[in-house]
Parts: C-alpha cells; structure tokens; sequence
C-alpha cells in the first residue's frame, strides 16, 4: 500500500499517522481512523478542549485556567 506521504507499507501492516491516525493495509487498500477519542459533553461556556498531539489525546480545561480539568460526561471516536 502507498500512503498519502509517499510511504510503501506492506500488507496486513498498521502504524500510526503523524496527526493521530491508525492506519492499515491489507489487499483491499488502506483504511484509517481517528486514534483518539473527542470530548462532546462538557461545559463550553467554561472550558476548551486542547489537542496534545504527542499523546494524541484531548485534555478539556477551564478557559481562564488551564492548570483546572472539567469533567467530560461523553467522548466519541
């Protein structure tokens, strides 16, 4: 299989993207997806979710002081 950046991957292989996708090859083609989950139920008004791209996860934190977690009540992915 070749990817979007020109990489040779060979069947039945799997790797991770540099944003964050799992990625795999078999005869049919590749095929990939989010390798994270996403907070969705959380407040907004209060908080922001920051992306960490070296741990491909979301951290959701209050606007005025990122030091403070929220709680997330739902995630998809």
């Amino acid at each position: 299989c070749l990817d979007g950046e020109g990489k040779v991957h060979e069947f039945h292989s799997s790797w991770r993207t540099d944003d964050c996708n799992d990625c795999s090859c078999s005869r049919a083609g590749i095929s990939c997806c989010t390798g994270y989950m996403t907070p969705v139920d959380y407040d907004k008004e209060k908080c922001e979710c920051i992306f960490n791209k070296e741990t491909c996860s979301y951290k959701v934190v209050e606007k005025d002081d990122h030091s403070k977690e929220c709680p997330v009540h739902s995630w998809v992915g």
